[in-house]
Order: structure tokens, then sequence, then C-alpha cells
């Protein structure tokens, strides 16, 4: 009860943006996690088995509230980004099991505005990112818009902006696009990038997204289920689309679950809903969890979670891994 009330006072406040140190290299302080709900041997839930993970910290003050990741192609270097305006760039290792144990390297720099600078924690407020050929597309919140950026080469590039499809008028200040992905090339959605908000919503109450090119390009919406918002989603190799939710309140803290949507009922207005693969509560390792992606590890499905810890010595960087076993 008390770390919940302490824990919903630190996600009210506003981060601060420090003044970053000359070096872009992370020093790195990580820590296993290897039993998903502690004092437990069960690795089975719903639908996923947890392999590993681990918790991160750093000396730096910069790190913290990572709201997005992405993998490169060969599974083990990723960009991220977090919600203060800067890159993340690094490499995981995996011990002789093939757990997740650390980083090999953690690197961050500033994002740019189009004028070169890097703006103002309401004007830089990132949320999603979806990895392309060639470039990076990141959405962001208070200010809503999404902005393209060369790859490689985003760290010292100025924006280009994307068409959002979904109307600004109808995007809530701290509940915009959160959710930006990049959909498979061989899908029904042919690559096409596609956007979901967080809290922003309907007159019936559900979420606005939108596909954002192509021939399914247009509005739809997402079935919301009250406490949950939309944090982040990825695509499974059969094509659907792995929404990550969170819920708050203060009584029972955070909680995250996993849902699937099918990508063949993603289409202009559509109403799409999907079956739960997980949910978790405190009781488990997780933290405010932002970020998910999905990559191929031994031929098996493998699903990442990454938290925003909100720059608060309550909350913690956890990255976790789970096997998709259904």
């Amino acid at each position: 009860m008390r770390r919940s009330l302490l824990l919903a006072a630190i996600m009210s406040l506003a981060a601060v943006v420090p003044v970053a140190p000359a070096t872009d290299l992370l020093p790195l302080q990580t820590s296993p996690i290897r039993q998903f709900q502690p004092g437990s041997a069960e690795s089975r839930f719903g639908s996923l088995e947890f392999v590993g993970g681990f918790q991160f910290s750093s000396s730096d003050s910069r790190l913290g509230g990572v709201s997005a990741i992405r993998f490169r192609p060969n599974g083990r270097d990723f960009v991220a980004v977090q919600d203060t305006g800067e890159w993340l760039t690094g490499s995981i290792e995996r011990d002789a099991g093939g757990r997740l144990s650390r980083f090999s390297s953690l690197s961050i720099s500033a994002m740019q505005d189009t004028r070169g600078r890097k703006p103002s924690k309401s004007d830089i407020d990132a949320e999603g990112l979806a990895l392309q050929p060639g470039r990076l597309i990141v959405s962001y919140e208070r200010r809503h818009r999404i902005d393209a950026y060369p790859d490689p080469g985003y760290a010292k590039a100025r924006p280009q902006s994307v068409e959002m499809v979904i109307s600004r008028g109808e995007l809530r200040a701290n509940g915009g696009i959160e959710t930006l992905v990049s959909s498979p090339k061989d899908g029904p959605l042919e690559g096409a990038l596609v956007a979901v908000a967080e809290r922003s919503i309907d007159g019936d109450g559900n979420l606005f997204a939108a596909v954002l090119s192509g021939a399914r390009k247009g509005v739809f919406k997402v079935a919301r289920q009250d406490p949950w918002a939309v944090t982040d989603g990825a695509f499974l190799p059969d094509g659907d689309l792995l929404l990550l939710e969170r819920r708050f309140s203060y009584l029972k803290g955070v909680g995250m679950r996993l849902r699937r949507i099918e990508t063949s009922s993603i289409k202009p207005g559509a109403l799409v809903d999907g079956e739960v693969l997980i949910e978790a509560d405190m009781g488990a390792e997780i933290d405010n969890m932002e970020g998910v992606d999905v990559l191929i590890e031994n031929g098996e499905t493998r699903i990442i979670l990454v938290s925003d810890d909100n720059r608060s010595f309550l909350q913690r960087n956890v990255m976790l891994e789970f096997r998709l076993v259904d």
C-alpha cells in the first residue's frame, strides 16, 4: 500500500531533464531476474513462458524514461527512445543458457528538432518508435506529431514530418500516440505504419488508431477495457499485432498485460479487440512497462518488455523476455 502511494506520487510528477555529461557511453549496473514471480519456480504465465531478464541502472542521470524499443534484424542490437528526448542504442548479451544477462554497451544522445536543437520536455516527449529500412519514426505526446529520422545518422539529424492520419483534435494532452509500429511487408498491411493512442477515445470510449499508408490507410478503433491503457505494440511473425497495456491505481499499483489483435481485422472504420496472452500485477517482477518488441531466438518467438522508471528511486528499469508458447 505504501509503495503504491509513493509510486503514484512519483508518476504524477513531470520528469526533469538533467545536464548531460560529455560522454555518451553509459556506465551500467545490472542484476539478473531469474523468476517472474519471486519465490515461485513457475515459468508459464498464460500463453507465455518466462525466459529471464535483468534490472539495470546507471550513475549517469540521463538514463530513465525508456518508452519504446526496437531490435535490429540481428536480434542483438537495438534502438530505444526516452520520453525526455534521447536516443538509446545498445546490444544485449545472453548467458550460456540463452537467457538475457546484460547490455554489452548502452549509449545515449539527444534528439534534435527541425532547427537542430534539443527542445523542451513538452516538445520532445517521445513515446512510440518504429524501425523501417533507412529511417526511424518517432511519435510524440503533448505536441502531437510523428517525425521520421534517417537511419543511420538519426542522432544528429533533423526530422521530417509524417502524416498522423488521426486528427490532432482527437488526441489527449498526455494520452496521444503511444504505439507506433511497422507492419510486416508480406502481411495484409504491406509494411505500413500502425499508430495506437494511449488514452484518446471516441464517443463510445474506444481508442483512436490508424494505418498510416497503403490500401488500408485510415482510422480504426481499439476496444478500450478500463483501466488499461496501451503503451506499445509489436507485430508477431504470423502478422498479428501484440499490444502492451498498463494499468495503475493507488491501491493496487501498476499492472501489465499483452493483448493479441488479428491483423486481418485492422481496416478503416473497424473496431478491433483480441485475446489477452498474459496479465500480471506487482506480485511479479514488473514495473511501469512501456516498451515491447518481438524477435526470433533459436527459431522461437521471443517477446521483450522494458519499463519506464519515471526517473524515480522507487521504480526500476527492467528488461524481461518471454517465449510465446501458444
